[in-house]
């Protein structure tokens, strides 16, 4: 019996984990290539205090320390809703995840890139959890899909200027 109560757990907890194949509202994500280096597309995602030059739902953002695990920041949106952030994850030069904290949730921006055949594929990956999740994600999360091409363009036509 415990066996089998296991069983269920370890597939339930698979499947609710699991990233899905279609991008949602609650969880989406967006790929671009450039012919740039993977170092030019990291220095831009990382200098926090420009991130409103690309992204176009931000007013503000800032970070105090240096862009690192464990370090926290602000961002401000174009209404001026003021929200902490907080790096929860980095792979030097190759990926960083942050997470905003929501009234019984949270929300998650991973951003990752890769270089392949001479050119560079940058994704950024968005996602809603906890028991709100779903309010937040039917709030803010077709706004927040709908603009990520755009946003992902601006980084491309900005390292591809340089």
């Amino acid at each position: 019996m415990r066996f089998f109560i296991l069983l269920i757990s370890l597939f339930l907890t698979i499947t609710l984990h699991a990233q899905p194949n279609q991008p949602t509202v609650k969880h989406f994500w967006h790929t671009v290539e450039t012919k740039s280096k993977p170092e030019a597309v990291w220095a831009i995602w990382i200098d926090v205090a420009n991130w409103h030059k690309w992204d176009t739902g931000l007013k503000a953002a800032e970070m105090t320390n240096n862009f690192a695990l464990d370090q926290k920041g602000i961002i401000t949106s174009l209404e001026g809703r003021k929200s902490k952030f907080k790096i929860v994850y980095i792979e030097e030069g190759r990926s960083y995840t942050f997470k905003t904290n929501l009234p019984l949730g949270a929300l998650y921006v991973k951003r990752y890139l890769e270089e392949k055949e001479g050119k560079t594929q940058f994704t950024h990956e968005v996602w809603f959890k906890g028991i709100t999740s779903g309010i937040f994600a039917r709030q803010f999360g077709g706004k927040f899909k709908e603009m990520l091409p755009g946003v992902m363009n601006n980084i491309k036509e900005i390292v591809e200027s340089k």
